[in-house]
């Protein structure tokens, strides 16, 4: 079933569309100290070489708003001038725009945190800052709700009416109600001092997924401004990736969300990349985007005590995931490609039919041969010692047969 995406206006943000009809753009955010240049700058790299097509960094001090025009100097030397920057601000964003000018035409986004501007008379007048530069710079900016940092005027006037309701909401759904007010309330007082209505995305993000789900919902309805998607705080490892993709895979195919950004914590000195990888994996599970070829794989059973199966399946993962960069410059299309690793012939010869190249390898007790298919169609088999190595060759040649530019 096509999933139908929610019609949005669209966003620039530098060069990336975010939006409308536009692929759902993945992003993912540094955890240097802004201020090292040489640190923020590699891991930006990465990030952008690992397919995140939005990097945020964080802009908290003086220190890290002087180093951001140097950061987007040595990004685009290394050619990466395709990937936006955005500036994450709290609490002292209307200072430092101001006091740097040539960090706010550097980043291609402000994200601004309605809760997070300066309490009681201070607020719109430091959101309104924030704006004016926005305007000066033609930036679009993210109102970046979140219940961590929830406007706590706002959330209390809430509460104080509900409690006079005869039937008043739990606290959870008045948070919830809190954080779309939030987020809408800034728009429309973005769009009061003047920016425009397709410089604006938003985002409320809660870190239970079942929350996500309702505040998102209830959010799509009520407004055409793009949405960026993200459970915060989800966590490490299974936890965090399992978490992430409850939430967002179920919006997403409502056609609730236009960027997504994956919150893990990654191990201690671990690569941020994690976050974008599993990200483009929700996305292309969900079908709505391919970035790389897909290894389909049997879990395996009683059927398949051998172990050549899933070391054909990995080795032939971490071969399609290295020759990526090259290849998407030789084979248009790559990107499509399913290969399937099979180990017994139960699902085998089904599951390799449905791939573009699959093998279906022979089980516990089964006859020592391995069908492999392409195109649906049964196109050899093997058999010896040597399967691996000469479905390694078959794969190359269906590559560059099927993807390869003709003169």
């Amino acid at each position: 079933m096509e999933i139908v995406r929610r019609k949005t206006v669209t966003v620039w943000v530098g060069g990336v569309p975010v939006g409308s009809d536009y692929p759902i753009v993945v992003q993912s955010m540094t955890n240097t100290d802004t201020a090292d240049v040489a640190a923020t700058t590699q891991q930006v790299a990465e990030l952008a070489q690992a397919g995140s097509e939005i990097v945020r960094i964080t802009v908290n001090n003086r220190e890290a708003a002087k180093a951001v025009p140097e950061i987007r100097r040595r990004l685009d030397d290394l050619g990466w001038l395709h990937v936006p920057i955005v500036g994450d601000f709290h609490y002292n964003g209307h200072i430092l725009l101001r006091e740097f000018p040539a960090a706010a035409a550097a980043l291609a986004k402000y994200r601004i945190n309605p809760g997070n501007v300066g309490a009681g008379r201070y607020h719109d007048a430091n959101f309104k800052t924030m704006i004016e530069v926005a305007l000066e710079f033609d930036r679009p900016v993210r109102i970046g709700v979140n219940w961590g940092s929830l406007d706590q005027q706002l959330l209390t006037r809430l509460m104080d009416d509900n409690a006079k309701l005869a039937q008043p909401l739990t606290a959870g759904e008045v948070t919830i109600q809190a954080m779309i007010e939030s987020a809408l309330r800034s728009a429309e007082l973005a769009e009061s001092y003047g920016l425009a209505h397709d410089q604006i995305v938003i985002s409320t993000k809660v870190s239970v997924v079942r929350d996500l789900w309702e505040v998102y919902r209830r959010l799509a309805a009520r407004c055409d401004y793009p949405l960026h998607l993200g459970l915060t705080e989800a966590g490490m490892g299974v936890r965090g990736i399992t978490a992430s993709a409850a939430a967002l895979s179920v919006l997403l195919a409502e056609g609730i969300g236009d960027t997504i950004r994956v919150s893990l914590t990654p191990e201690p000195g671990a690569s941020r990349t994690k976050e974008v990888e599993v990200a483009q994996e929700v996305l292309q599970a969900l079908a709505l985007r391919q970035f790389a070829p897909s290894v389909t794989a049997c879990p395996g059973c009683g059927r398949t005590t051998s172990t050549l199966f899933q070391e054909m399946a990995r080795d032939i993962q971490a071969y399609l995931k290295a020759q990526l960069p090259v290849w998407r410059g030789l084979y248009p299309g790559i990107e499509t490609l399913k290969v399937a690793v099979m180990g017994c012939v139960v699902n085998g010869p089904g599951e390799s039919k449905h791939a573009d190249i699959g093998i279906s390898l022979p089980g516990t007790g089964e006859d020592p041969r391995a069908p492999v298919y392409r195109d649906g169609k049964l196109f050899t088999t093997l058999q010896g010692p040597a399967i691996a190595q000469e479905f390694n060759r078959l794969l190359e040649a269906y590559v560059q047969e099927r993807f390869g530019q003709i003169e």
